[in-house]
């Protein structure tokens, strides 16, 4: 379980930081270089859904990977600044935050490990 969840909270936190990008982006071209709306209307829902996606996940895996109160507050307020979820997301893969409850069983990778198949 812990596999899936991990995986899932890496893809849509990576997700939710290109969407802030493509976001500052638009906002760049749409205030700076002044050439239109440069897809802010577009740009600002996708981040809008991504950002609560985030938000939602972050809370649906906290337990399968066995995240304590801080660990969940931080990945929360990673979601405000730009990029931060990108950079909360591995910083949490270094820390061993993304193995779970099983990292004990496996050694501490419970992310990569695999479990052994009985011969038959």
């Amino acid at each position: 379980m812990s596999n899936k969840a991990a995986v899932l909270f890496r893809v849509v936190a990576i997700a939710e930081a290109f969407s802030w990008t493509g976001l500052l982006v638009g906002m760049f071209l749409k205030y700076v270089v002044e050439l239109g709306e440069g897809g802010v209307p577009v740009l600002g829902m996708v981040h809008g859904v991504l950002f609560v996606v985030y938000l939602v996940t972050t809370l649906a895996v906290a337990r399968p990977l066995g995240w304590g109160f801080g660990t969940v507050v931080t990945a929360l307020l990673a979601a405000i600044p730009p990029l931060a979820t990108w950079w909360f997301e591995k910083w949490a893969l270094r820390r061993g935050k993304l193995d779970g409850p099983e990292r004990l069983r496996h050694g501490g990778t419970g992310l990569f490990a695999r479990e052994a198949v009985a011969n038959v």
